[in-house]
């Protein structure tokens, strides 16, 4: 078998090598062969996965967090008009994630697919430096004292939009693929990689928090001092470094071979479940399987079989024949494979709300644009994005000790190997969103009933910075874990794309949430959320963003309590509490 470094496709047959070394959860190198722990993935590879990803993500964040701003200064528009086109950028950018996981599970396998769409993002990057630095490209400068401020026309938004569609289009490549990607180099079957994978995993969310801390810093400061065009330079800079970063690393990956297209493998079990909906499965034995030591899921492990969704399991109900269409009969790996697609949808469902909690990071960083931003001896002003360095830099802090201190305590004290099962790390996640809009709604009442509210000093958002990137940190990490488990092997980079998507529906709720808000209150003239946050009421929105969260919270434990994860399902057991979820491998450690 051969794997071409470049394109990431794979032919042939696996040789047979007796090593002890060896992994044995299919993985090849980057000539094709089964790879050799001793030379490839761990702790070798992994580090410029890691760099890769905070190069990116300082890329991102730095466009993202300030992109409200630009619309604002730059393009003329309204703080709602310019919060929803920011939120509709993200949100649409999560939602397509699935399908660069389509590809990449399908036919391209998760190397390539990054490097294609990594080099779509550095162009999106290059045409909205050009936005920002040649004039022409943007609406004239608003007169001082008059309300001379023309729009921006029609061609000048298509250029700037075009670019952040490829930026987002490279996104949705990236982003579902290089966490799985990072997972690969960490064989499941082997207890000591297996617990490495999991430290990957928090110090994969620490690279996100540095890349965040650079773009809203570092990045922000060249915006504020150098002007939009050499902030944006910088991020095109540092989305060719992340290029650079991953293919440097191409002879110490491991690779895992795609499977083809598990949507048309779920559409097979429907479409054979539906034609078998007359035939009794009185038995397990009932049930087709290949007789191979390999299921028929190319390059895939055998799953066994499971009590949940009995329905489906008729798709795999034998009447004795076996050479026949997978439209008729399909086997029990590829039955068990859609329900683990359907076993996580409930969770998936009960996360949207927090990226919806998450996007009004956009509203803080406004706050901050109309606050004393003055630091030192007063001459030095905070540019208005980094004030999020409070979200970024609670979470660089808190992951090193939740590593090092957080997990040996806690798995002393709950008998758990991570410390905390991935679906309590994000129900604490879930439940500090609630006291962060809490006092959102407070500092914000407290800062529009002041004599000046432009002499508040921006120090009066820390907490609610800081409870959202705590609770950031609980949340995406435990769903990166959760979701990374409960996936099939055919499916890793899909089960990463649906906890994705999540964040890109939960932007668009919060756009619907926004326009609702602002036509059933009086419009932007007269309603909560006007062009002057002065004249807004934006403590009230955040007072229904708080009861939403709390709703959300309350239906997420009672999901996650009787949620049964793989393991469970095929003994047919169920969980005590919320997180239960151990795989094979954490139960043996």
């Amino acid at each position: 078998m051969e794997i071409d470094s470049i394109t990431g496709t794979y032919t042939g047959e696996l040789p047979v090598k007796a090593s002890t070394t060896l992994v044995r959860n299919g993985a090849v190198d980057f000539r094709g062969r089964i790879a050799d722990k001793a030379t490839t993935g761990g702790w070798k590879a992994s580090p410029f996965i890691i760099v890769n990803e905070m190069s990116e993500r300082m890329a991102f964040y730095a466009i993202a967090l300030n992109m409200v701003i630009f619309l604002q200064k730059e393009m003329h528009e309204a703080l709602p008009d310019a919060s929803t086109h920011v939120t509709n950028w993200i949100g649409a950018t999560f939602v397509l994630t699935v399908f660069g996981a389509f590809l990449a599970d399908a036919y391209l396998g998760r190397f390539l697919t990054i490097v294609i769409f990594s080099c779509i993002y550095a162009m999106g990057t290059v045409l909205l430096t050009l936005a920002a630095s040649i004039s022409s490209f943007r609406p004239p400068q608003c007169v001082l004292g008059s309300d001379l401020c023309r729009s921006a026309t029609a061609s000048q938004s298509a250029f700037l939009y075009g670019a952040l569609a490829l930026i987002g289009l490279g996104t949705a490549g990236i982003k579902p693929c290089i966490s799985s990607f990072g997972a690969d180099q960490f064989d499941e079957t082997d207890p000591k990689e297996a617990r490495n994978k999991y430290s990957f995993f928090n110090w994969f969310f620490f690279a996100i928090n540095l890349g965040v801390l650079l773009g809203i810093t570092l990045v922000a400061y060249i915006e504020e001092s150098k002007g939009w065009g050499w902030g944006f330079a910088t991020s095109t800079l540092a989305s060719i470094a992340s290029i650079i970063a991953l293919i440097s690393g191409t002879r110490l990956y491991r690779h895992q071979r795609p499977r083809g297209s598990p949507f048309t493998r779920f559409l097979q079990v429907a479409v054979a479940a539906f034609r078998n909906r007359n035939r009794v499965v009185e038995e397990e034995y009932d049930l087709f399987e290949v007789k191979t030591e390999e299921s028929a899921i190319h390059g895939s492990r055998k799953l066994p079989h499971t009590k949940q969704y009995q329905f489906l399991d008729k798709a795999a109900a034998t009447d004795g024949q076996e050479e026949v269409s997978r439209w008729r009969l399909c086997t029990v790996t590829q039955v068990e494979e859609f329900k683990s697609f359907l076993r996580v949808l409930p969770i998936w469902a009960t996360t949207i709300c927090f990226p919806l909690a998450f996007s009004q990071i956009n509203l803080f960083v406004s706050q901050a644009m109309i606050m004393d931003r003055r630091l030192g001896g007063r001459h030095f002003v905070v540019p208005p994005g980094s004030v999020a360095v409070f979200t970024a830099v609670n979470a660089l802090v808190f992951i090193p000790l939740y590593e090092r201190i957080g997990v040996p305590l806690l798995r002393r004290v709950t008998g758990h190997c991570r410390g905390l099962s991935s679906l309590k790390r994000v129900g604490i996640g879930l439940f500090l969103t609630v006291p962060t809009f809490v006092v959102a709604g407070f500092v914000e009442r407290h800062r529009r009933n002041s004599a000046d509210p432009s002499s508040v000093t921006f120090w009066w958002l820390f907490p609610q910075y800081f409870l959202l990137g705590i609770a950031e940190v609980f949340v995406y990490v435990g769903q990166l874990e959760f979701f990374y488990d409960e996936a099939a092997d055919g499916m890793k980079s899909l089960s990463s794309a649906i906890f994705l998507s999540a964040g890109g529906l939960g932007n668009w709720l919060n756009t619907l949430m926004v326009k609702t808000v602002e036509t059933a209150t009086g419009g932007i003239e007269r309603g909560w959320l006007r062009k002057d946050l002065n004249d807004s009421k934006l403590d009230y929105y955040y007072w229904i963003v708080c009861g939403i969260v709390a709703v959300n919270f309350c239906i997420y434990v009672v999901v996650a309590w009787r949620f049964q994860g793989k393991e469970q399902a095929s003994r047919g057991g169920s969980h005590e509490s919320t997180g239960k979820e151990n795989s094979t491998v954490e139960e043996g450690l």
